[in-house]
């Protein structure tokens, strides 16, 4: 296993402020460092790069770790008003054409892990490995119909700031500063790219969902025990599908694990980019 960063993550949530970042010919935004192996790394919807701070500090020691502005959030262009998750995976392959990538690890949080997953799915043999934090897979018809509602209301309401924060913390004083943060990028975020990633979200638990068992590389599927939409049963159920794929749960926590628990999933993450082709 390549060592990581020596910087805690709890320091880094604590002390994460902006990253300097470059953008590509196509108007990507994007935060470099280390040197290695690259690893790419995709927030959620309503977050910006910043959000994968703890990851960045830590695995940047041995590896090559790229973070991305989702399409309009952060600094990155906006895509089309109405694209889909398909179109979201299209960006991320642009996106490794821009820098040059031929393979690539790849770690997604919620959006940003249906888009990992989507990837991994359509251009796999450019996926080495593939990491899904926080994930949804399949929602059941209540919890499909609660996402498309809000998906539905954005456009008339705007950005849902408060929604979010009570689905994603619990009340745990440890999760405060978090939990402070997420509301700070939530509320800087652009309402049409909140609102057009939201609709693809809201719609893309089903686009690749058959496309696991067609995934050849270490497949890592992480979320929080107590996290109420991408639950451990979703985790689960895309690991057996998966020819090497695993589930890791971090227990009481939810959404926003990577925050939350970032030394667990930084630890997590180190195991996951040590297997080699053949394991996992």
């Amino acid at each position: 296993m390549q060592a990581a960063g020596s910087i805690s993550g709890t320091a880094a949530v604590k002390d994460a402020g902006a990253f300097p970042r470059k953008r590509t010919a196509g108007g990507t935004a994007y935060h470099e460092a280390g040197s290695g192996e690259s690893l790419v790394l995709i927030h959620g919807v309503g977050m910006r790069l910043e959000a994968w701070a703890p990851q960045i500090a830590s695995l940047s020691g041995g590896y090559r770790v790229i973070a991305v502005d989702m399409p309009g959030h952060g600094e990155s262009a906006k895509l089309q008003v109405g694209s889909r998750l398909e179109e979201f995976v299209a960006w991320f392959g642009r996106f490794l054409d821009e820098m040059e990538i031929g393979t690539v690890n790849v770690a997604g949080h919620s959006m940003g892990a249906l888009v990992s997953g989507g990837a991994a799915a359509t251009f796999g043999q450019r996926i080495k490995r593939v990491a899904y934090l926080n994930g949804v897979y399949r929602r059941d018809p209540e919890a499909k119909a609660a996402v498309l509602e809000r998906a539905a209301a954005i456009p008339v309401t705007g950005v849902d700031k408060e929604g979010p924060l009570a689905r994603w913390f619990g009340d745990d004083p440890e999760s405060n500063a978090a939990r402070e943060l997420t509301r700070k990028w939530l509320n800087l975020v652009d309402p049409q790219g909140y609102a057009v990633a939201y609709a693809a979200f809201a719609g893309g638990d089903e686009t690749y969902a058959d496309g696991w068992k067609d995934v050849a590389g270490p497949a890592l599927f992480l979320t929080g025990s107590d996290d109420p939409n991408s639950t451990p049963l979703m985790a689960t159920q895309m690991a057996e599908l998966a020819p090497r794929g695993y589930a890791r749960i971090v227990e009481g926590h939810r959404h926003m694990v990577n925050l939350t628990a970032p030394d667990i999933v930084n630890s997590l993450l180190a195991e996951w980019l040590s297997f080699g082709e053949d394991e996992r």
